[in-house]
């Protein structure tokens, strides 16, 4: 007997491979992203051959957050594209893809890291990209740091999660830290339990050269019990 889910599934499945078959005019496809329902929008995302307008990509942005994790997964995917193309197009996007770079979905977070590369030559996006997420990450670390057992693994292995993807993209957009914000952010995960945090700690020192305070917690990472944080 077919559950509702079922249903739902086997409708979503046959409307995204109805639209696979059918040719639809580029106009059509913005359409179905403004628009569709999430098999349509889904499709529309993956068959969409190029971003022409600041307003399409705007479209585009908007179902990166906020909706259904099929929809979210083929826009990140697309992104990896369509950024390099146009990267003019996306440099106000920082508040959503800061939320993107910390999705449910770790193919998400990854999508969304690669397709910003190419953003750290604009300023308009970088600057306050790095200011926000530096006022991002430090309320992260507080919740690890006090976190109450009696709070559930899943909450802070949720957390840490967050954590992970905000120091990878600290590392790519490091340069464009204030030294003071980094040095109080690494200051503290360097001593988080959870050894990719500390892994991740230590890589973004792997940059640094000339900071005394930075250079002191790189030191302490070398002595890391764990070899992968000693590697850096």
């Amino acid at each position: 007997m077919n559950t509702d889910n079922d249903i739902i599934y086997n409708s979503d499945f046959n409307s995204a491979l109805n639209i696979y078959e059918k040719e639809y005019s580029h106009k059509d496809l913005i359409i179905f992203l403004k628009n569709g329902s999430v098999a349509e929008k889904q499709a529309a995302a993956l068959k969409l051959d190029a971003v022409k307008t600041q307003q399409e990509a705007e479209i585009l942005m908007m179902n990166l957050t906020g909706c259904d994790g099929k929809i979210r997964e083929a826009v990140s995917f697309r992104l990896k594209e369509f950024i390099p193309q146009n990267p003019q197009f996306y440099t106000k996007f920082q508040d959503i893809i800061l939320d993107a770079l910390i999705d449910i979905n770790g193919n998400i977070c990854r999508n969304i890291l690669f397709s910003i590369q190419c953003l750290k030559n604009y300023p308009e996006f970088y600057v306050d990209f790095c200011k926000s997420l530096v006022k991002k990450i430090n309320p992260i670390i507080e919740k690890i740091r006090t976190f109450d057992i009696q709070d559930g693994k899943y909450k802070i292995n949720k957390e840490v999660f967050k954590l992970y993807w905000y120091l990878e993209t600290i590392y790519e957009f490091c340069e464009f830290i204030e030294e003071h914000a980094l040095t109080t952010i690494l200051s503290q995960t360097k001593n988080i339990q959870d050894y990719t945090i500390r892994e991740k700690s230590a890589k973004i020192l792997s940059k640094i050269h000339n900071n005394k305070d930075l250079l002191t917690i790189k030191q302490e990472l070398k002595k890391d019990q764990n070899y992968y944080v000693r590697r850096y």
